[in-house]
């Protein structure tokens, strides 16, 4: 499988690294490609390019970057080499103000997520939540004295959601569907949660689980 991921940061370098693992083609993309350069040499079965050329390139796409800027690089990678293409949507509504006692500010509301406002503006693709509420040093099997976490999952395309489900199996998680886009007003806020034990303990490695 080919994956194009939009984005440099340490999210998308770790994700990179997984899908290398397990024997797929990586495109890792930025403003300025140059600067992956080293990271590319050290990872075989990597290479770098633009948004556009990487959205191109992908069968899959991770979107990866701040929450800020998402729709700015989706514009960049172009609605044509995104269409009917599945986008795992790893981002989060992170606003640039500074944590108030660990506790992230979003520029979102609970009343529409950032994922849903990436869908509506980009109708013809497949957007499907995940990733976002763990840090990147577990992201590919984790290891947890629990056992495996569970990754909370959403989307309105349900082979979409197989498809990533397939690939979570392959990195160690449990996946809970939770429904459609409009579930991530309840997913992406996880990340606030997953980030308090972080700011206020220095515990940046845990996971959630669903419990039965």
């Amino acid at each position: 499988m080919k994956v194009g991921i939009l984005g440099s940061s340490t999210v998308a370098q770790s994700l990179a690294a997984g899908f290398i693992k397990y024997n797929n083609q990586v495109m890792l993309s930025s403003r300025t490609p140059a600067k992956l350069t080293e990271w590319v040499q050290k990872s075989p079965g990597s290479k770098a390019g633009s948004f556009s050329e990487a959205a191109a390139f992908g069968d899959i796409i991770v979107l990866a970057v701040k929450g800020m800027v998402a729709a700015d690089v989706l514009n960049a990678a172009g609605i044509d080499n995104l269409k009917d293409k599945i986008v795992i949507d790893a981002t989060n509504p992170i606003a640039d103000q500074a944590p108030e006692k660990g506790i992230l500010n979003f520029f979102t509301s609970f009343k529409e997520s950032l994922m849903e406002q990436l869908q509506k503006a980009y109708p013809q693709v497949k957007f499907v939540k995940a990733f976002s509420s763990v840090g990147s040093a577990s992201m590919v099997n984790p290891r947890f004295k629990g056992g495996k976490p569970t990754m909370f999952i959403c989307g309105n395309d349900n082979t979409a959601k197989n498809k990533i489900t397939e690939i979570l199996d392959q990195f160690g998680w449990e996946t809970e569907d939770m429904g459609d886009a409009e579930a991530a007003r309840a997913i992406e806020p996880l990340c606030i949660l997953w980030c308090i034990p972080g700011f206020l303990r220095n515990d940046w490695v845990h996971a959630f689980k669903m419990l039965r």
